[in-house]
């Protein structure tokens, strides 16, 4: 017996330098790169599983068998940790068989969880028991990675006993009073303990997080509730209350979410989607400033540097990202990009007067997008409007804080890049009418035609507004002329007609660009027509004012002016009645829904409904 006793140690020390030179690395308070970490881990696992080939080259004995689980657990923690399943679970099987050999049970049974209980009911009272059981927690781990809630289901009367024999101190008291201490005791490069009370939590979370997703919010609640007194590190925690706050919200109570989702960030104050979760209620609540605030600060979060995974003491081989890693989880966790949340925080500046703010945000955009130094990795890759639609977006917000030459500069840019590109007429097509053989890329092609059409327009459309508030209202005409230029180029075509000029009672169906053409239409003929009226061409600005609300009926800038030019040709009642039909749809657009650059200007000539109020009331009854 001396010889494979002395082989044993030998094994066992193996086995004990490489578990320290592995926690060496780790707690070592250097830090390396992810690419390092993985390497030293391949490197870690090809040494184990080799020591563990040495192991098994000979035939199973009960003296023996101890170090060879305790060394199967290595591997196949560090086969885990590389997402490596189902070669974790082939060491697993393969180690129980042998364990059963020793206990002289050679059941043979291809389901996972049958074969467990027979071997868990075969090593039972003996001194394999706690390394069977070390080994059951891996399985659970390798279950819970690859999103096998059922399973933990059917298993869960097992995993509770695994849990109060581990966590309550039962099983293998030699190994728990000489961990790490005695050279003659196998160690571990994880703690079963730790890694136990991490699957427990982890469970819960995922249970609830499929429940959520199914609508069971209720019982997603219980789930988290539960979680919510297990130990757990502070990310864990934070996300028990994150999701929480998910649950109240899918219950329409969105103060008892808000909570939930501040004791969220209080526990862990990197936890960006608690933040994105808060904005989107705010939002729902209609608290504008609170929204303005949390994006502000989710965008500050977001171009921190990418915060590294959680660790988890003792268990840091297996983190809450590997063992949380289900779709319903990814969605729920899930957060616009650096960008997209940067626009949105310079959109709702401008939408809700601090345009002054929401000026420097849009730069900061534009800037960032141009920058090579890009940040924001975390979140997911939400799509931002085209860059010329966010030229235009600035554009438009600079006009509000009267830089009309700022303004004036996007826009040269827009035109310089899209003019040249312009096809003689575009016909747009009825969207039920397109052909079914009609390619993705052809039906793409003549989108890229409208939209650059568009933002040309758009970009003359501004640079009259800027001249309008410059008061050059030849140059102010001259611009407004090159965006109705444009348009007249456009016709729309229905099944069975020629195609024709696009017209307000087209647009019924609301369909998207024919909206927006008509609306372009209109702010560009209301534009040329209010800067005649300033020259006292009047004639044209009323044909101008009465075309504009042709292709879009509810310009308040047309309608005002057109009775205003109306009045002073002498047709007053005619003006009166105008005015009247203008306030009367003054609320019914929303411009949340509206690109900024298609609203109509807050610069310019206007007129003072008080005063025009005041001559109907002069005017008298008719």
């Amino acid at each position: 017996m001396y010889r494979p006793t002395s082989l044993v140690n030998k094994w066992v020390q193996e086995n004990n330098e490489l578990v320290n030179k592995w926690k060496q690395q780790e707690g070592g308070g250097v830090t390396f790169s992810r690419d390092q970490n993985q390497s030293h881990l391949r490197c870690s696992s090809s040494e184990f599983y080799r020591l563990l080939r040495k192991i098994q080259g000979v035939p199973p004995l009960a003296d023996h068998t101890h170090l060879e689980l305790s060394v199967v657990y290595n591997t196949c923690v560090c086969a885990t940790a590389q997402s490596q399943f189902t070669e974790a679970e082939l060491l697993l099987t393969q180690a129980l068989r042998r364990a059963l050999q020793i206990t002289g049970n050679d059941s043979v049974t291809s389901e996972t969880p049958v074969f467990w209980r027979t071997v868990l009911k075969s090593v039972a009272n003996t001194a394999l028991n706690s390394c069977v059981l070390y080994l059951l927690c891996l399985q659970w781990a390798i279950w819970l990675a690859t999103c096998q809630l059922k399973t933990i289901q059917e298993f869960k009367e097992e995993l509770c006993s695994l849990l109060e024999t581990l966590c309550g101190g039962v099983g293998d008291d030699r190994r728990n009073e000489t961990w790490g201490k005695s050279s003659d005791v196998p160690l571990l490069v994880t703690d079963p303990r730790k890694l136990v009370e991490l699957l427990q939590i982890c469970t819960s979370i995922a249970q609830g997080v499929e429940r959520l997703s199914e609508g069971q919010c209720s019982e997603a609640l219980s789930d988290l509730q539960s979680a919510s007194a297990l130990p757990a590190p502070r990310a864990l925690v934070a996300y028990v209350h994150l999701l929480s706050g998910s649950c109240l919200a899918h219950m329409s109570r969105p103060q008892m979410a808000l909570q939930c989702y501040r004791k969220a960030l209080e526990t862990d104050s990197c936890s960006v989607c608690a933040l994105y979760q808060s904005m989107l209620i705010y939002r729902q609540l209609g608290n504008t400033q609170a929204e303005i605030q949390a994006l502000r600060l989710l965008h500050s979060s977001l171009m921190l540097p990418s915060a590294t995974v959680p660790t988890v003491a003792g268990a840091h081989l297996l983190s809450p990202s590997l063992l949380l890693c289900s779709q319903s989880l990814r969605d729920l966790l899930s957060v616009p990009s650096a960008p997209s949340v940067l626009h949105n925080l310079a959109l709702k500046c401008v939408l809700h007067g601090r345009v002054s703010e929401g000026v420097e945000h849009y730069l900061d955009l534009l800037a960032a997008l141009h920058s090579e130094d890009q940040h924001g990795v975390h979140g997911e890759a939400t799509p931002l409007p085209r860059l010329p639609q966010l030229y235009l977006e600035t554009g438009a917000a600079l006009l509000m804080a009267r830089r009309p030459a700022d303004c004036m500069a996007l826009c040269n840019e827009v035109i310089s890049t899209t003019l040249e590109l312009l096809p003689e007429k575009l016909v747009l097509e009825d969207p039920e009418d397109r052909s079914q053989a009609e390619t993705k890329e052809v039906r793409a092609e003549g989108e890229d035609m409208v939209a650059m059409l568009l933002w040309t327009g758009a970009a003359f459309l501004l640079q009259g507004h800027c001249h309008t508030h410059l008061t050059d209202w030849k140059q102010a005409v001259t611009h407004y002329t090159r965006c109705i230029n444009l348009l007249v180029k456009v016709r729309y075509k229905k099944k069975g007609f020629q195609p024709q000029i696009p017209s307000a009672d087209m647009v019924v169906k609301q369909e998207t660009d024919l909206c927006t053409l008509q609306r372009l239409k209109g702010l560009s003929l209301a534009g040329r027509g209010i800067s005649f009226t300033q020259t006292d061409r009047l004639r044209e600005a009323l044909r101008d004012l009465l075309l504009s609300l042709q292709a879009f009926p509810e310009c308040v800038g047309a309608g005002l002016w057109c009775g205003e030019v109306l009045w002073r040709l002498g047709r007053r009642q005619e003006a009166a009645a105008c005015w009247e039909k203008t306030w009367s749809f003054t609320t019914q657009s929303s411009v949340e829904g509206l690109p900024l650059y298609l609203q109509e200007p807050q610069s310019g000539p206007s007129l003072d409904s008080t005063e025009l109020r005041r001559r109907i009331q002069e005017l008298g009854p008719t």
